[in-house]
């Protein structure tokens, strides 16, 4: 496969979160970084994991037999999922974490002891906030209007908590907002809210936030924690890696030391990096490879594809993106990627320039792509599945099913094709065969929903996905098809273009 533009590592989209923190948490001196890790995109969940006896694996909620002991029914999500026991190798329960979508190790979530409750009754303010597994915005609004600045700021806590443990980060984020209004200087939820911010794509508020916290709670590994991240996710790696050494000298932590070791290898690979921004870039490259020609035209190719992207998706990135120029080899030492890879989005666009010198058409297809990727994270509060958000990706560079169309539709109409459940995580672990697959599989996807219902039902399918909606739930909101709909519907449009 070609080494560039052809497949390319999935962006910070997806899709697997860290449990929930706990409902009755310490709003003063809860171990926050849980909710950290649970609001950044790059981080593997635990699970249960069914291997199967074709090598591959399924990572699930939950796993179990149904009555007939002949199927294996798994969760994933508001989606309930069956496959012959015959298929199946063995099962993990709570085996740690799937591989994860953005590095090529992962670290499982930290061991967190649910700490005491901090109010008398806070216990009473969640029943009463949470009922029936929903906000109860009559009693909140309650609660906000009684002469009790704690108990109001508690009962938003709990209800920004239950919409981030839902997925719904907007709005999750406009109850931390109003908590913060009541107690301005209360660092965990400083600390919360920040992380909700970097979900929403707000990477620069978050950052300010975060530095409040810090600056509070200067011995809390939490708020220390928090602004590495936040310092990683805005391009501040150098002061992203004195946090997380402060952090993790305070109390050690494998994630932290995860994201450590990742953002140490990146700043030696780019210790004699230059710099050059744009409108809405910040290019990092290594000077002696790179002309001033080239990445004059590099910019300018990426402000103009930026341009078309708002257009295409009526969105606008909120921050400035890192766009990090490598040779071969530097690149792969970086990202720890599969050979396949042909450039990365990890929060960063990270595409490899060996033997390049000018923006050819490959190239500028492979910045489109990765570019997109950016786009489709912010949309979806990082929550886009691989394959749609692979799907949008290469439509938007131009690439067309129509050159293995026939194989796709034979593919389709044989039931051998990938179920779309299995390809709503990372497709790192895939061989460069089945990858393949994957990615044509994916942009079949995207054009049939372009073709059938339009670009904004994909952006409205995006929007839902950012307000905590499962993919099919958000499928059916818009296009009224779950996954076997889709695919049953795909089977049909495959066979009339090409034929089986």
């Amino acid at each position: 496969m070609p080494a560039i533009g052809e497949n390319r590592r999935p962006s910070p989209s997806t899709l697997v979160t860290l449990p929930p923190p706990p409902r009755r948490s310490r709003i003063s001196r809860v171990r926050a970084l849980v909710l950290i890790l649970v609001l950044l995109p790059a981080l593997p969940a635990p699970a249960d994991v069914i291997h199967l006896k074709n090598g591959r694996t399924i990572s699930a909620d939950q796993v179990r037999e149904n009555a007939n002991k002949d199927r294996v029914e798994y969760d994933l999500g508001d989606n309930t999922y069956a496959i012959p026991k015959s298929s199946v190798e063995r099962i993990d329960v709570d085996a740690g974490s799937p591989a994860p979508v953005h590095a090529a190790s992962g670290a499982s979530a930290p061991d967190v002891t649910p700490p005491a409750p901090s109010f008398d009754h806070e216990a009473d303010i969640a029943e009463k906030v949470i009922r029936d597994g929903k906000v109860d915005t009559d009693a909140l609004a309650s609660l906000a209007q009684a002469a009790n600045p704690e108990r109001a700021a508690t009962a938003y806590f709990l209800a920004g908590q239950h919409e981030s443990d839902h997925g719904n980060f907007q709005q999750a984020k406009h109850y931390y907002e109003s908590a913060l209004h009541l107690q301005p200087d209360n660092s965990t939820l400083l600390i919360y809210y920040a992380a909700t911010l970097m979900r929403t794509g707000q990477t620069a508020e978050a950052l300010s936030h975060a530095q409040h916290a810090a600056a509070i709670a200067p011995d809390s590994p939490d708020a220390i924690g928090m602004l590495g991240f936040a310092q990683f996710a805005t391009d501040h790696t150098p002061d992203a890696i004195r946090s997380w050494k402060k952090s993790l000298a305070l109390r050690p932590d494998a994630t932290v030391s995860q994201y450590l070791a990742r953002a140490e290898r990146e700043s030696t690979a780019e210790s004699d990096f230059s710099q050059r921004e744009s409108t809405h870039f910040n290019l990092h490259f290594e000077g002696k490879d790179t002309s001033e020609t080239f990445r004059r035209d590099l910019l300018a190719t990426l402000d103009s594809e930026y341009d078309e992207l708002v257009r295409d998706l009526g969105y606008s990135p909120r921050n400035n993106i890192a766009v990090t120029l490598y040779t071969q080899q530097t690149f792969f030492d970086v990202t720890r990627a599969p050979s396949w890879t042909g450039a990365i989005n990890d929060g960063k666009l990270r595409v490899p320039v060996s033997g390049v010198s000018t923006v050819t058409p490959e190239l500028a297809r492979v910045l489109k792509h990765e570019l997109t990727h950016s786009f489709v994270s912010q949309m979806s509060s990082n929550r886009c599945p691989t394959w749609l958000n692979e799907g949008i990706a290469q439509m938007e560079e131009g690439k067309s099913s129509a050159s293995n169309g026939h194989q796709l539709a034979q593919l389709f109409a044989a039931g051998n094709e990938i179920p779309f459940n299995l390809l709503e995580g990372s497709f790192m672990s895939f061989s460069a065969p089945e990858a393949t697959v994957a990615y044509a599989e994916s942009l079949a996807a995207a054009e049939y929903l372009r073709d059938a219902y339009g670009m904004t039902e994909i952006t409205s399918i995006l929007e839902r996905l950012s307000q905590g909606s499962s993919i099919e739930a958000a499928l059916r909101a818009t296009v009224h098809s779950d996954y076997r709909q889709l695919r049953d519907e795909m089977t049909r449009q495959l066979k009339e273009r090409y034929g089986e």
